[in-house]
């Protein structure tokens, strides 16, 4: 799909693969987690095609994305321009997000060792601990049905602590505590820009998303405490001047526009009458 309108072709069932055969595809939601490969793309200024994937509407269980993503989840990619000259689909936002910066030979993610290291584990810390806690903290504020309280309040306090933890390991960290050196040493060395190296990466790309819907009106639910608020997230201001610098970067700005919906305002116009 791509701004709302499905891509059929009628000679290929496996629509995802078929509907534009070459370059990159992006299929995915403006959701947290379908940000971090969107913006990537808009920072790294490729041409690409974005579709939206209904996944309200189960769209992510069609024959056609399960052929792509087995798992049934976006983001997903599919590049026609793959390592070996043939087609390649790509699962997982992280998976996409080495990917593409490892083919396009950019400096997001460091070569050098210990720089290469430190981005990765923030990267999986994102992945395995930031996004599905802070996913499943924003369920049970939002999504829980109603007249299940007791489960409710206990998913929101379980999960609201586990966010609160990972709130302050970024705080610490952008606040100059810990070097991954394995020193003892407690004290800041000086607040950092950015997650690694006080060089923008895919790390700040990957864990940016989650942070930033703690400000927003994202996992706010009528009757009941802006998250914000429950949360106390106004203690981390550090991280919260990181939130504000990543928010204020241009490709940013159009990343978390990317299948919000809408067709892409900034798409090749060529390429437009083909969608």
């Amino acid at each position: 799909m791509h701004g709302g309108h499905e891509v059929e072709n009628p000679a290929c069932p496996h629509t995802y693969w078929c509907a534009l055969l070459d370059g990159l595809r992006l299929y995915s939601l403006a959701t947290p987690n379908g940000w971090k490969v969107g913006i990537l793309l808009e920072e790294l200024g490729v041409s690409y095609d974005a579709h939206v994937v209904n996944i309200g509407a189960g769209k992510q269980f069609s024959s056609g994305f399960v052929g792509a993503n087995p798992n049934s989840k976006i983001p997903a990619l599919i590049d026609h321009d793959g390592p070996d000259g043939k087609a390649v689909a790509i699962m997982e936002a992280a998976a996409i997000m080495i990917y593409l910066v490892e083919k396009h030979r950019c400096d997001f993610l460091p070569t050098d060792v210990r720089l290469r290291c430190e981005c990765l584990q923030w990267l999986f810390w994102q992945t395995g601990g930031q996004g599905p806690l802070t996913g499943n903290f924003g369920h049970f504020k939002v999504y829980a049905p109603a007249h299940e309280v007791d489960a409710r309040n206990y998913g929101v306090a379980r999960y609201g602590m586990e966010v609160q933890r990972l709130c302050s390991v970024l705080d610490r960290h952008l606040a100059g505590y810990g070097d991954f050196t394995g020193s003892p040493e407690l004290r800041p060395q000086g607040p950092r820009q950015y997650l690694v190296g006080n060089k923008y990466s895919i790390a700040d790309m990957a864990c940016f998303p989650w942070a930033f819907m703690l400000w927003g009106k994202g996992y706010n639910r009528p009757g009941q405490p802006d998250a914000k608020d429950f949360l106390n997230v106004h203690q981390y201001t550090h991280l919260k001047a990181w939130v504000d610098r990543i928010a204020e970067r241009p490709a940013v700005q159009r990343g978390i526009r990317v299948c919000a919906g809408s067709p892409k305002p900034w798409l090749n116009k060529d390429r437009k009458p083909k969608l």
